[in-house]
């Protein structure tokens, strides 16, 4: 029986070979936060991918929150990046780049001593990295004053014309997993009084703002939205997320956006968050998170999405999609490479073929003797 998982998809002027979407996964390889070849080697690996969306990309230095994780707001950075669009290019592949900004899950050291900033000066409950890797408590962010937030939706807009001249196909704002667009949109974070807080239309301004600005430099239909609702992630919660997140989907809808990209999870009222977000969103769906072969290819013939996102497996199998056609055994990932470090568990984790010689290879060569 075909898959659809392997079936072609119209994304607005990209035509994907396939429906198998490399979701953006965090791997703190950007040594001083500039893309390098080793990055290059990683995402080419992964070209067969229908589309990479590449790890969260900070579009200010004051939206960064870990170390070594890649920005798009300096020269270096851009020059960095079109050396990876250009290899994943020539390797056949589709690449967007994820526009982040961490809000207040950050850390003064790296920000020159200043405090994080936040619709909110709420402190998150948990632990966050120094510049230097060390973990101590999360601090109070700073809230941002209401004059300040076009200053960042411009931050937004910037990195995305950087995107642009770095040669990437399109661009995804990461409105997710508890970071700064999500802490506008969530009242558990957000108790602002002005234009940006309160109802759930003041609370989703700031997404709307940005998704107009990002649309200002690319064209709608190279532009997509990454959310997590019912997300706890980051400290996160929302008192009736079924509410804002429906009203997020119904007034991002007009966009005509590439896609609306949502982080499964089950819902208050027990549905998936695919389900919900079908009703509410009329465009082009990504669902990322849990999903393997088998219930991603349940998803798409229930038409609860359009294309599924894989994090870990496209992570450990750069040739998932080919796994998937000869339901092939996959690689398992290492998890304690996930986060840092060079080659290992990064440009690593072998092909299928690559797999097979090396199992004939030993079987030829007899038990290894320790």
């Amino acid at each position: 029986m075909s898959l659809h998982l392997l079936e072609p998809y119209s994304l607005g002027p990209l035509r994907l070979p396939n429906r198998v979407v490399m979701a953006p996964m965090t791997r703190n390889r950007a040594q001083g936060t500039i893309p390098n070849d080793r990055m290059a080697t990683y995402y080419r690996q992964r070209a067969d991918a229908g589309l990479i969306i590449t790890e969260a990309t900070q579009v200010t230095p004051m939206g960064q929150g870990y170390p070594n994780t890649p920005g798009i707001h300096s020269d270096a950075q851009i020059d960095g990046w079109r050396h990876i669009t250009e290899a994943v290019h020539e390797a056949g592949g589709r690449i967007f780049l994820q526009l982040w900004h961490v809000g207040r899950i950050s850390h003064s050291s790296f920000h020159d001593g200043a405090r994080p900033v936040a619709p909110s000066a709420l402190r998150p409950t948990g632990q966050t990295f120094t510049a230097e890797g060390e973990q101590v408590p999360y601090a109070t962010p700073r809230a941002l004053d209401t004059d300040e937030v076009p200053t960042v939706v411009d931050q937004y807009r910037e990195g995305a014309a950087n995107a642009k001249a770095a040669g990437f196909d399109g661009v995804e704002i990461h409105g997710a997993n508890g970071y700064l667009i999500d802490q506008f949109l969530q009242s558990g974070t957000n108790q602002r009084t002005d234009r940006y807080g309160g109802s759930t239309e003041n609370r989703t301004r700031f997404l709307l703002e940005v998704t107009a600005a990002v649309t200002d430099v690319w064209d709608a239909d190279r532009v997509g939205v990454r959310l997590s609702p019912g997300g706890t992630f980051n400290d996160m919660h929302d008192d009736d997320p079924l509410v804002t997140f429906g009203y997020a989907a119904e007034r991002l809808t007009p966009f005509d956006l590439a896609y609306l990209h949502v982080v499964e999870n089950e819902l208050p009222n027990g549905a998936p968050v695919s389900a919900f977000m079908r009703e509410a969103y009329d465009g082009t769906l990504i669902v990322a998170g849990g999903y393997d072969r088998e219930s991603g290819e349940e998803a798409l013939q229930q038409g609860r999405a359009d294309l599924i996102g894989y994090a870990r497996y496209f992570l450990a199998n750069p040739d998932l999609p080919r796994r998937f056609a000869l339901d092939a055994p996959l690689n398992e990932w290492d998890q304690s490479t996930f986060y840092g470090g060079g080659a290992e568990g990064y440009t690593d984790y072998p092909t299928l073929d690559e797999a097979t010689a090396d199992t004939v290879r030993t079987e030829e060569d007899g038990p290894v003797r320790e």
